[in-house]
């Protein structure tokens, strides 16, 4: 996070156990290669560590929130000492008895500093439902899934969503199954500005936002419904399921866990300001950065200003990755000699990306 947020929102809580932005689809956008040092936003360390299995010179994750530090750290703990099934469990993606997360934690616990150890020793929620779900977004996800969901669908026609099918197919189910009043109703009352800052995420985090939020979400969600095959999005299948039943993010699949395993030692982390952590790195030296979308959070003024000084710290050709959710961020006029939008680019990954809620991913090159 960054240094303006710091001064409005709440940083005293877990806000996000699982990165909520499609590893997929930013792996294509920072296209990387071995040489490179990045610099990413830790949030929940999933996608820090999609990263890292890339075999990279350098990744280094940065948070203003030491809760999401926490979370990175738990999980290149897990990847340490854990196996890929194991760590399946401890963060909740498959049904796990509390017991058995308790051992799995107990044998990651070594690998965590003092100040981390006592942040997982006080969540004795994750223990019940898993690692990745005690967030606040997750916690919030929850609620929908317990409470609205079952007004909306019965769980035969929810088990139904998650079959495969053609697209011509998907629309059909959406249409004459799956878009009902209730639906519509329900998910625009819970899915609304107010309970979203009251429940989810920080008030203040929607403060930029240029749109009607519960009318641009169901929007995407029918586009994620529909033109996506929700049988092979893990996000989708996390928020209605609460679990990740038949497909995985990237971090999480068996084919990607010893890359990871092996890679970590380029791995490190910092828990401060993006701009403090820039201000310790006087020269250009950075060739990737994944942003997630903390400029969503930004006022455009400040937005210019940390772009800029991005631009300052990178070697010609770095790349930005960052999503807009409800706020429209892209290179404004003043910085068009410096950066250039990769707008086919962008084009293509939107239409893939399984993190439906977001407007659009930003792919910038420092000229």
């Amino acid at each position: 996070m960054t240094t303006e947020v710091a001064h409005y929102a709440d940083f005293s809580q877990l806000r996000y156990a699982q990165c909520w932005e499609d590893a997929d689809v930013l792996l294509q956008a920072l296209a990387l290669a071995p040489h490179h040092r990045c610099v990413a936003i830790a949030s929940a360390g999933d996608n820090t560590l999609a990263m890292v299995a890339q075999g990279l010179r350098q990744v280094i994750a940065v948070d203003l929130n030491p809760a999401q530090i926490a979370c990175l750290e738990l999980r290149v703990a897990a990847y340490r000492v854990l196996n890929h099934l194991q760590l399946l469990q401890l963060l909740g993606s498959q049904p796990t008895p509390p017991d058995v997360r308790q051992s799995l934690y107990n044998a990651c616990r070594p690998q965590l500093t003092p100040m981390v150890q006592a942040f997982w020793d006080q969540q004795p929620q994750a223990l019940t439902l898993g690692f990745g779900a005690v967030g606040r977004f997750e916690n919030y996800l929850r609620l929908f899934r317990r409470w609205i969901l079952p007004l909306i669908h019965s769980p035969h026609v929810v088990e139904q969503l998650f079959v495969p099918r053609s697209p011509a197919e998907r629309h059909q189910f959406y249409d004459q199954v799956w878009d009902n009043w209730r639906w519509q109703l329900l998910f625009r009352c819970f899915f609304s500005a107010a309970l979203q800052g009251r429940l989810g995420r920080d008030p203040s985090f929607l403060r930029y936002a240029q749109q009607e939020i519960s009318t641009a979400l169901l929007a995407r969600t029918r586009a994620a419904l529909t033109e996506l095959a929700p049988n092979q999005n893990p996000y989708l299948q996390w928020i209605v399921t609460g679990q990740h039943p038949q497909a995985l993010p990237y971090a999480l699949r068996a084919e990607n866990f010893t890359a990871i395993q092996n890679n970590l030692d380029c791995l490190t982390w910092h828990c401060c300001s993006l701009e403090d952590f820039l201000r310790q790195h006087p020269e250009p030296c950075f060739d990737r950065y994944n942003l997630s979308n903390i400029f969503e959070y930004m006022s455009p003024a400040a937005y210019q200003q940390l772009l800029t000084q991005l631009c300052h710290h990178s070697m010609p050709k770095a790349r930005l990755v960052y999503w807009n959710l409800f706020a429209s961020r892209q290179c404004p006029d003043a910085l068009v000699q410096r950066l250039r939008s990769l707008t086919r680019l962008q084009a293509h990954l939107n239409a893939q990306d399984r993190a439906f809620f977001y407007k659009t991913i930003v792919v910038e090159e420092v000229i």
